[in-house]
Formats: C-alpha cells, structure tokens, sequence
C-alpha cells in the first residue's frame, strides 16, 4: 500500500447487506467516509537531535470510526501502542516496519524518509553550514533492520483495519532540527510553538490530500490550554473555539474541519499511536546518523537516545574536542538551555 502520493479517488462505495420480501440481498450504497488525521511528536523535550511531528491520514467509516473508538485488539497491541514502551534507540525496527509497510518503499532509509519527509532535502538541509552537513545527513551508516516478516505482519494489520473501514492514505513527518528550534528560540518563539507550527503545516498538506474537510487529533502541546493566539500557519483563518481546557482544546475552521488537541492523544487514539510510532523510527533514524557520525571518529562512544539521561550526557563531553576540531557549531549540536523549558 503506498501512501505517499496525492490521489483523492478513495472509492466512495460499500456493500449493504437489506431485506426484501423476505430475501438477502446486496446493493452497493455510498459509505458514509469521513477523513481523520492523528498528530503527534518525537523528540519534544530532548537534548540532542531532531524534533519530529507526524501525521497520518485516513478515510474512516461508521463501522471504522466504532473501531478506532476502542482500544487496539490484542491482534493489533503488540505492534500498535505507546512508541516509548514498544520501540527504543537500540530497536526501532517496528516504526521501521510501519513506514515501509504504509509507503511500501523497500529500497534504502534514504529514499524511505524522503517518502515519509513533508520537507524537501534541500529545505532541510539549507539551514546547515556545509561543513556540518555530514553530522546530521550522511547515510553512509543506514541500514534496514526489520525483517520482511516484520512488514507482512504490518500490512496484515493495515488490510484488517481496511476490511473494518479504516483505510490509511497518507503519512508525513516534519522535522525541526536543532539549529531550527535554537534560531526559533532566539526569534522569541519555544520549542512547543515550533511544535504547534509543524503540526499546522502538517494537517494543511494532508487537508490537500482529503481534498475535504478533516478532523485532525493532536497530542496536546506541553500544558497549552489556549491555542489561537500560537497559531502560525492557521493564524490568518477564521475558526471558533469549541473547547479550551487542559484536558481538550477543540477548533472549527470553515473549509479545513476541526483541530483537537487531546491530552495523552498517544494513549487514546489509534491514529495517533500510529503517527508516534512512524515519528518514533524517523527521529531514531536522524539521532543515529549524529550518533554514528562521531561513533566513527572514537569507536568507544555509545548510541545515544538525545534525551537526558546519562549516557547523553557522557557522549556530549566526549564529543567536545571532535566538535571542536570540526567547528561543529554548539547550535546544531546541543539546544540551548532557554528552549528545553
């Protein structure tokens, strides 16, 4: 199932069982589909690395809207759940397994993120001074590491959900790296408008996709119980506030559809599981092309998540004199203090 292009030309379509004179019969009827997107981020509150903000769209019907409305059955949990307890910076192989399985782009990493990537690679990179481009782009180190059997069990899962009227049709990531959040932080802006503004861009690019109105389900941004006033992307639309509150912040806007921003959406939401599993494997990705970089110039450095944590901690003085020597800029290495709270 490759989901990376923009066709609208879903099928509107489904079979319906009726009565009459007392026989069986089927008719084709239009399924009543409505599109939802799930958003959430990776990497809000590390120390090193990007930050990346995910998107997935699906058609959903009735019967599916019922589906997502319940927790993942048993056959679906043990690969759909929270991104933190079912993957890690040693093995993200599973995200990896959902991305290939949703693109099914099969051929390297490289061309796998640029499937999933809302931003072009020169707009990714154009923020990088040359010399730095290395640290956070090279996949010379990349490599696959889930089994082909890993992708058939995912694409098992997507086919289950498609017979019950969850068909995913696109998923996206953008990412914010260091420099990024460091130049926003030194504009007046933080890490959590960084993180709203992507999910604005986000939800905008797969409204195109719909090409009808969406609802999108967004994890909540740090405590934020306000949002109209942090919009950037939507700023210039109108839209009525539904709900403002800590546990739901809802919005109506004419032509786009609704925006919610769910307290632990991660943990709620199926689609937004799926989004943070997908940002998961495209965060580990990008941490591990910085980790590798400097693995390569002292082989006793050990993979890092970028979090704060010891081990971090340990591979930001390590790395100093090689930073040093390769006039790695402090503000695409580390974040500044001022943006981590």
């Amino acid at each position: 199932m490759g989901v990376r292009g923009g066709s609208t030309d879903f099928g509107r379509f489904a079979q319906e069982t009726i009565s009459v004179d007392g026989d069986k019969v089927a008719r084709r009827v239009e399924a009543a589909k409505k599109f939802r997107i799930g958003v959430d981020e990776n990497g809000l509150g590390a120390r090193l690395g990007p930050l990346v903000v995910t998107a997935v769209l699906a058609s959903v019907t009735e019967q599916g809207a019922r589906v997502l409305a319940r927790r993942p059955p048993k056959r679906l949990s043990q690969d759909l759940g929270d991104s933190k307890a079912l993957m890690s910076h040693k093995d993200f192989a599973l995200g990896e397994a959902w991305a290939r399985a949703l693109t099914s782009e099969t051929s390297a990493p490289r061309a796998l993120f640029e499937a999933l990537s809302l931003e072009k690679d020169e707009e990714l990179r154009s923020h990088c001074p040359s010399h730095v481009e290395a640290q956070c782009w090279s996949e010379v180190r990349d490599a696959f590491i889930a089994e082909p059997g890993d992708v058939a069990r995912i694409k098992g899962h997507l086919a289950w959900w498609a017979e019950r009227g969850v068909v995913v049709h696109a998923v996206r990531s953008s990412v914010v790296c260091t420099k990024r959040l460091n130049d926003a932080k030194n504009a007046g802006g933080n890490r959590f408008i960084s993180d709203l503004h992507a999910m604005e861009r986000l939800v905008l690019d797969l409204h195109g996709v719909a090409g009808t109105e969406i609802t999108a389900i967004c994890g909540k941004v740090g405590g934020m119980g306000d949002y109209s006033k942090f919009f950037g992307p939507l700023s210039m639309r109108l839209h009525a506030v539904l709900e403002k509150g800590k546990a739901l912040s809802a919005y109506h806007f004419p032509g786009l559809g609704e925006l919610r921003f769910v307290r632990d959406a991660d943990a709620k939401d199926s689609l937004v599981m799926l989004a943070s599993i997908v940002g998961k494997y495209v965060r580990e990705l990008l941490m591990a092309r910085v980790s590798g970089y400097y693995r390569h110039h002292d082989e006793t450095l050990e993979a890092v998540s970028g979090y704060h944590d010891p081990v971090t901690t340990r591979f930001v003085k390590a790395t100093s004199l090689v930073r040093k020597q390769r006039r790695i800029p402090d503000s695409c290495f580390e974040r500044a203090r001022d943006a981590l709270c």
